[in-house]
């Protein structure tokens, strides 16, 4: 497995990563779906097992990924494998959990959800601590004492890198100069590559201020791999936030399957060599440290990291942007 630095930080993170997110199972914060289908410990356990003897050292989740669930499900999955927790790279975040605050971003309330992240974490410090959105109130009323916060975090050492997750490059942008983070996260696939292709905003201040990027949902939630039937679309369960989303209707799969169609002539037809294609697509792209793909179990995990050391010619890279655009 190769390795990239975040940022300039010298912590160095599998390029082929393990995002951590449907650990949480079905969930909701604040009546809202945010979860996924519920999984069974025991794959998940066997999973990341596959993924670290493949050489994955980096493990990204959240406070809000089953409300905690995930955290706790990470640190006990290291546990049952005899496995120290500090040999590896773990990233969280804050900022869509609110609990009792009347913003997820009250200064009280990241020191809280630092502490109990560290807690179901079974860590002493947290790699990578993210903040989970842009959105920083009214007025950006809470963005100065929650970087303050931070700071203090790291100053303390209970946080070594200091990141920030967004969904607009507004966002990105406007926040940046305050947070002063060592890297970005958000989503990045062959459907939407905005915030790192070169010559985009973001792409040039991750440039201009040695920023690297941590790319979720590089399998667009499993649409590039052709997986799914526009005759039989998905149904997904209450608290999975796929319930309602039009990127899974018949239409949209019925719009994507042609152009699968002319990946699989070029690149092979198996599944394996569709998630090679689209995880080294977003890897090709400068700033990029890492793809965090999700999993649930030891199946997809083997077809992930059988993806490392594929690399795509810029032709190919060209080439599936033509297709996918």
């Amino acid at each position: 497995m190769n390795f990239r630095e975040l940022g300039k930080s010298g912590v160095k993170v599998s390029e082929i990563s393990l995002g951590c997110w449907t650990m949480g199972g079905l969930n909701w914060v604040n009546g809202n779906a945010n979860g996924w289908a519920n999984v069974d410990e025991d794959e998940i356990v066997a999973a990341i097992k596959t993924g670290i003897d493949a050489g994955v050292n980096h493990f990204d989740n959240a406070d809000v990924y089953g409300n905690g669930k995930a955290e706790q499900m990470l640190k006990r999955a290291f546990l049952k494998l005899g496995l120290n927790t500090n040999d590896f790279v773990v990233a969280t975040k804050v900022g869509h959990f609110p609990g009792t605050a009347a913003h997820a971003y009250e200064s009280a309330h990241i020191r809280h959800q630092c502490e109990q992240s560290l807690i179901n974490l079974g860590r002493d410090h947290i790699d990578v601590y993210y903040f989970h959105h842009g959105s920083f109130g009214e007025s950006d009323m809470y963005l100065d004492d929650a970087a303050s916060v931070m700071d203090d975090l790291v100053a303390a050492g209970k946080v070594r890198v200091k990141g920030q997750s967004a969904y607009s490059s507004q966002d990105f942008l406007r926040v940046t100069p305050r947070v002063r983070p060592a890297v970005f996260q958000s989503w990045a696939h062959a459907l939407d590559d905005q915030f790192i292709r070169p010559g985009s905003p973001v792409s040039e201040l991750m440039a201009k201020e040695g920023i690297t990027f941590v790319a979720f949902s590089p399998l667009a939630q499993g649409r590039l791999l052709d997986k799914f039937d526009p005759s039989q679309p998905p149904s997904f369960e209450p608290g999975d936030h796929r319930q309602n989303s039009s990127a899974f209707s018949a239409e949209a799969i019925a719009q994507l399957q042609p152009k699968l169609q002319l990946l699989k002539a070029r690149f092979g037809d198996s599944l394996g060599d569709l998630a090679s294609v689209a995880l080294n697509y977003v890897l090709a792209h400068p700033h990029v440290a890492c793809v965090i793909p999700g999993f649930r179990n030891d199946r997809q995990v083997k077809v992930n990291v059988a993806a490392d050391g594929r690399y795509l010619s810029a032709e190919d890279v060209a080439f599936v942007r033509e297709v996918l655009a």
